[in-house]
């Protein structure tokens, strides 16, 4: 074999090599890990000094029921994101992306879940990737075109006494969802709980893309599932 081609096969192989090796080194030597899916953290029970600390989703307390009547708005502590599975030259990964820059509220009246809405500023979400939030922000969702996202309820929930004292519900029910620039009415099931003077809600809605408009997210080597999901974590207080 002529020493030219000899070269040439030698750098095609290095290339293939680098091809492989370099995706598995980024993924998983470079690359931070996907932050956990959004779920409510476990609650402390209320232990003896005989008795080691538990964790556990009920707290063992009561309530004035009507103290929760009112008004509750979304606090600076909330959380809205994306996740979405990705595959970088055979190596498998996911995307993830959140923001807190959530605004809304809810209310509630003889113990009942009236109204409830969130808004998310989409043109804050952000990831590990600043070329993966470049392509969110522009050819994926457009938020130059649709900054915001809203969610809002579309039927009542009845918060039962054990709820308000701090255990949590579980609910399957209905909202109105918009997302760049398609509003749908969906199914979603809920997580909910009053802890400390503030309402948690946790959730995921699974989004095929193209029932949202948005454009296949994969590009050249990236290729990205047809559907993500939108994970959040919302807290009210008063």
């Amino acid at each position: 074999m002529k020493p030219i081609v000899r070269k040439i096969l030698a750098g095609v192989v290095v290339l293939a090599i680098g091809a492989v090796a370099g995706p598995w080194i980024y993924i998983n030597l470079i690359k931070q890990d996907a932050p956990d899916v959004l779920t409510l953290e476990p609650s402390v029970t209320t232990t003896t000094a005989a008795e080691p600390a538990e964790t556990s989703t009920t707290v063992a307390t009561t309530v004035d029921i009507s103290a929760t009547d009112g008004e509750w708005a979304v606090v600076a502590e909330s959380i809205v994101g994306y996740r979405v599975k990705e595959i970088i030259v055979g190596q498998k990964t996911e995307g993830v992306g959140r923001t807190s820059a959530v605004t809304g509220s809810l209310k509630i009246a003889d113990q009942k879940v009236l109204n409830a809405e969130f808004t998310v500023d989409m043109t804050t979400l952000k990831s590990d990737s600043t070329r993966r939030d470049r392509q969110v922000n522009t050819r994926i969702l457009d938020t130059a075109t649709y900054p915001t996202a809203t969610f809002v309820l579309k039927e009542p929930i009845t918060l039962t006494p054990e709820v308000l004292a701090g255990s949590e519900l579980t609910v399957n029910t209905t909202g109105t969802l918009t997302l760049r620039g398609v509003t749908k009415d969906i199914a979603v099931t809920l997580i909910a709980r009053l802890v400390d003077d503030v309402i948690e809600v946790n959730g995921s809605i699974e989004l095929v893309f193209a029932d949202w408009s948005i454009p296949d997210p994969s590009i050249s080597a990236i290729v990205v599932e047809d559907r993500g999901q939108l994970e959040f974590l919302i807290r009210f207080a008063r």
